[in-house]
C-alpha cells in the first residue's frame, strides 16, 4: 500500500511540478524536482525489495 502511494505521487505530482517548472522556464526547479524524484525512485526500490525478501522469508518459513 505504501509502494502504491509513493508512486502515485511520484509518476503525477512530480512530474506535473516538473513540467510546470519546465513551461515556466525554471531549469533550477526542474533540476530539483527530477533529483527528488530519482531519491523517491532508489527509496521504493529499497522498499520493494525489503518486501520482496520478506515474502520469500515468509513461503520459506510455512
Amino acid at each position: 500500500m505504501a509502494l502504491g502511494k509513493e508512486a502515485d505521487f511520484l509518476y503525477s505530482t512530480v512530474d506535473t511540478y516538473i513540467e510546470d517548472a519546465r513551461k515556466d522556464n525554471r531549469t533550477e526547479l526542474v533540476e530539483i524536482w527530477n533529483q527528488m524524484k530519482r531519491d523517491k525512485e532508489k527509496h521504493m526500490q529499497s522498499l520493494r525489495e525489503a518486501l520482496e525478501k520478506e515474502a520469500k522469508e515468509q513461503k520459506l518459513n510455512q
